[in-house]
């Protein structure tokens, strides 16, 4: 397979995804349109989907999660568009990364009563791992091997 060379050079994108009961994903692109300073803005069925030069995204970025920072969620994009690994042309079908979001949508009300509950000033219980599952590795742990890698 041939090297592949974004058609955006020198811009990001990111995901931005709205769990919201007060918002919609078109509430949400409206307002981003009016603070986007040259900032691509798609909007998609899980939020937003925004490209631009680094910069100006994180700003559009800082701005967006002002309007209801709870339930408001974002993450960098994997892949540039049509990058020929990913992109549903060569692939047919549903991009995978697609696949990913769907279920990461589906635990994000989690982790905004979570975000709630510490805005409230409240102790948010560790969450258990699921029966039958081996509970995960620990955060120090994980450090420690951070560490001995760098």
């Amino acid at each position: 397979m041939a090297e592949y060379t974004p058609g955006y050079v020198g811009t990001v994108t990111k995901y931005v995804f709205v769990e919201s009961p007060s918002m919609t994903p078109g509430e949400l692109a409206l307002r981003a349109y009016e603070v986007s300073e040259g900032v691509l803005i798609k909007e998609t069925c899980f939020g937003l989907q925004v490209t631009g030069e680094p910069e100006a995204v994180d700003r559009l970025i800082a701005e967006i999660r002002t309007f209801d920072p709870t339930h408001i969620f974002v993450k960098d994009r994997g892949f540039p568009p049509g990058d020929p690994r990913r992109c549903r042309a060569n692939l047919g079908g549903a991009r995978p990364g697609y696949l990913g979001h769907e279920r990461e949508f589906r635990i994000l009300r989690y982790i905004t009563r979570g975000l709630e509950a510490l805005e409230r000033g409240e102790e948010v219980p560790e969450a258990a791992p699921a029966p039958g599952k081996k509970p995960g590795l620990d955060i120090q742990r994980l450090q420690e091997l951070i560490d001995e890698e760098s």
